[in-house]
Order: structure tokens, then C-alpha cells, then sequence
């Protein structure tokens, strides 16, 4: 980890932007006291098709019948009243 002023941080941010993209990390003074760290993002790395169904084993199961009493519970009022979905649009 290097520490830079805040100059240098502005007179070279190019490339110090660049050093920081590929993994160095600055702490920037001011005045001669720290106050700021500029390290690169952590970058989140992209699953596997092995991983994401493991994920997916690991999820609750759905119980559907609650799933549509709820839904019927939020919407009902609204949208489940009438069986034809033409009708709500006529009016």
C-alpha cells in the first residue's frame, strides 16, 4: 500500500486510477495526515452452472396453495373477482 498527497493524487489520477483498477491501493494525505483510501472495488465473480444449482436445491419449496390465498387475499377486491379478464375492460 502506497500513501500519495492529495496533489499527486490530482496532478496524476490517470495513473493512479489505473494502478488502482488493477488492484493497488493508496492512502491519500492532506496536509501530511491520512484521510482517505482508494482501493479497487471487490468485483463479485460469476457463478458456475454447478453453483447456481446448489443455490437453487438450498431454496424453500413453495407452498402453493398459501402462495394463492395470499394472492387472493392482496388482489382479490381488485382483479379476481370477475373470471373474464374482457370484462374488467369493457367499462
Amino acid at each position: 500500500m502506497d500513501t500519495i498527497t492529495q496533489r499527486e493524487l490530482r496532478n496524476n489520477s490517470a495513473a493512479v486510477m489505473d494502478a488502482v483498477e488493477s488492484g493497488e491501493t493508496y492512502h491519500i494525505t492532506r496536509n501530511g495526515v491520512e484521510i482517505a483510501e482508494l482501493r479497487p472495488l471487490s468485483r463479485r465473480r460469476k457463478l458456475t452452472a454447478e453453483e447456481l444449482v446448489e443455490r437453487h436445491r438450498t431454496l424453500p419449496e413453495v407452498d402453493f396453495v398459501h402462495l394463492r390465498e395470499d394472492i387472493e387475499v392482496v388482489f382479490a377486491d381488485e382483479y379476481l373477482e370477475d373470471s373474464d379478464p374482457w370484462t374488467r375492460r369493457r367499462g
